[in-house]
């Protein structure tokens, strides 16, 4: 333990250095995760393929990335660009349909908790999860998700980590943990990209004339009118 280390003497005199950081609802010490960024998922692939080859190896892991690369749903996997919506739609059973596959989450966490027990774990990528999850009928997007209260090191893209949303979203807090940025020197471009949006003219026109209607309507006009006003000076 650090605690017991001589880089922590001398600064804790006459307190007890063995509880300085203690979780809220438990007894057990503090213990920050690594959060390791990178600009492209393939780049991941590598990171872990590197680390398989290490003595760590076997540290608890967990990869975040999005439905593209993880949903295993058949008809949602094949749906092209709307697989968020219609991942969504699914697990609000909106159209009366569930999707199985989540409800099979445990299984993964199990599966991982299993082999860490016996020691037999050892570094994975993301194809390896969905792999396992196409085995296992469980849902491999919300599996890593989970994955992550118990990861030592979780990998990700930049956005993840930059993005309040999406932090927000996969509930990513960073606050005494331990970050690093892979080949940083791109993080600029993709803080520029995290807020930017691209729209298009049709989207345009489409807006104009539903604000246009709120206006005309008399509806919320002091709302309604500056945004029509960006619309017609775009």
């Amino acid at each position: 333990p650090c605690t017991e280390c001589s880089c922590s003497s001398g600064k804790e005199t006459g307190k007890d250095t063995s509880n300085t950081k203690k979780k809220e609802n438990g007894d057990r010490p503090f213990v920050p995760k690594i959060f390791f960024g990178t600009r492209t998922h393939k780049q991941i692939s590598q990171i872990t393929r590197e680390l398989k080859r290490t003595a760590y190896s076997s540290v608890p892991m967990t990869i975040l990335s999005s439905r593209d690369y993880t949903c295993i749903h058949p008809v949602v996997s094949n749906s092209g660009s709307n697989r968020n919506e219609m991942c969504v739609e699914l697990l609000e059973g909106k159209h009366g349909k569930s999707c199985l596959y989540y409800h099979g989450v445990h299984k993964l966490s199990e599966h991982h908790a299993l082999q860490s027990a016996h020691r037999i774990c050892q570094a994975w990528d993301i194809e390896d999860l969905v792999s396992l999850g196409k085995k296992l009928r469980a849902c491999a997007y919300f599996g890593a998700r989970e994955l992550m209260l118990g990861a030592d090191i979780v990998f990700c893209p930049y956005n993840y980590l930059l993005d309040p949303q999406i932090r927000e979203n996969m509930d990513i807090s960073l606050k005494g943990q331990v970050v690093i940025l892979d080949e940083a020197h791109n993080i600029e471009d993709c803080a520029r990209e995290s807020v930017s949006y691209g729209v298009t003219e049709s989207q345009l026109k489409a807006a104009r004339e539903e604000l246009d209607l709120m206006v005309n309507s008399n509806i919320r006009q002091k709302d309604h009118e500056p945004l029509r006003a960006v619309c017609y000076s775009l």
